[in-house]
């Protein structure tokens, strides 16, 4: 049983190199994707120099479209999603989430921030099915329709899924780790306009699918 991690970024330089490193030193990892979603900066480039395949959109597609190109790169017959603006991954972070997968355990696995920051790990508590970081079996996000449209909202598409189907879901929790927060990236105000687009692109994703 392969296992490909694909990670969807925009405009990641700063990141994305360790995110890799990182990444590249767990052992069952057979494939490792880097979709850059439109980058105006160096984050393919960076990837490239790390050896990893790089799928390079020209145009932003949003987390969903990228998901998507990452998917129809790969060959894993399980997929392990990451974002690429983590802060404090670790080997163990990655094979903790796979883990529950590869076991036959579960068919997919969900990663929860804990005594990371404040700021993430409270966000995180409160949703905790919006977190980007998870494992799941192909032959299940194969059962998605237009996974491509739902940019922000991708991680809800998954979570109608569970919840439609009934699936058993495991709850992996991730000590020490958070994530950059739009407001640090981009400055207070591009941050904040970041966020707010981010959230309208989960309600709209909410409201053209209801149930």
């Amino acid at each position: 049983m392969t296992i490909t991690c694909i990670i969807p970024a925009y405009n990641e330089e700063k990141t994305i190199g360790n995110i890799l490193d990182v990444i590249k030193e767990v052992e069952i990892i057979d494939e490792i994707i880097v979709v850059s979603d439109g980058s105006s900066d160096k984050t393919a480039d960076v990837a490239l120099s790390k050896g990893v395949k790089v799928v390079e959109l020209k145009e932003n597609r949003g987390k969903g479209g990228a998901m998507k190109a990452g998917l129809e790169n790969s060959q894993g017959d399980i997929i392990l999603f990451l974002d690429a603006d983590l802060i404090g991954l670790t080997p163990h972070h990655i094979e903790s989430l796979v883990e529950p997968v590869k076991s036959g355990r579960v068919p997919m696995s969900l990663g929860i921030f804990t005594k990371g920051r404040k700021t993430t790990d409270l966000a995180q508590k409160f949703a905790p099915y919006l977190s980007g970081q998870r494992a799941i079996k192909r032959e299940l996000i194969n059962t998605i329709s237009h996974l491509e449209v739902s940019r922000f909202g991708v991680e809800l598409a998954l979570t109608r899924l569970v919840e439609r189907e009934n699936i058993d879901v495991e709850i992996v929790p991730l000590p020490d780790m958070s994530h950059v927060m739009k407001e640090e990236k981009l400055g207070l105000v591009k941050g904040f306009m970041a966020r707010l687009k981010m959230y309208w692109e989960i309600v709209n994703y909410l409201f053209k699918n209801p149930s």
